[in-house]
């Protein structure tokens, strides 16, 4: 958060911290773009598919998370869930595990992180607990990330900090 960095180095760190704790198959990252989520990081080498996989929030088991702004996990079989979306170029279409949650900032979503494994995988609380944690955590550098450094050098930092609190009622 104190660090200077663009919006896809902030995606990567995000995706490795989160492949290298799981020791998972396939980390993804979407963020929402005009009611769509956008894929926009991945672990594993997906040059033609970054910024061209979409799906609206409501498909998928992605959308379902966006959509109810809740973790979902699922140990076997994720691609026979009746929510689950085929894409037919991703190979995690055919991963077992499937895990994901949120990303909020400023209490709404801003995107969704998958976690999957290839074979059958039984998530475990603290897996489950460190993925919401991220996702909660990660939405406003994200943002911050998405913002213009122009638009960033020229901000009242007092004024955006004091017309986000809450005002205390006057007596």
């Amino acid at each position: 958060m104190t660090r200077d960095m663009s919006l896809q180095e902030v995606l990567q760190g995000i995706v490795g911290l989160i492949t290298e704790f799981m020791e998972c198959d396939s980390c993804l990252v979407y963020l929402i773009r005009d009611n769509q989520l956008v894929l926009c990081a991945s672990n594993r080498p997906h040059p033609q598919t970054i910024s061209k996989v979409r799906l609206r929030v409501s498909e998928g088991l992605t959308g379902w998370v966006a959509r109810e702004r809740r973790l979902l996990a699922i140990p076997r079989e994720a691609y026979k869930d009746s929510r689950f979306k085929f894409f037919g170029e991703l190979d995690e279409d055919t991963y077992e595990a499937f895990l994901s949650a949120p990303v909020i900032a400023r209490n709404r979503v801003v995107g969704v992180i998958n976690v999957q494994h290839k074979l059958p995988h039984q998530h475990t609380g603290g897996e489950m607990e460190v993925l919401t944690t991220v996702g909660e955590q990660v939405g406003c550098v994200l943002e911050l990330a998405r913002m213009d450094r122009d638009h960033m050098a020229g901000t009242d930092h007092v004024e955006l900090v004091l017309s986000s609190a809450p005002v205390p009622p006057r007596a």
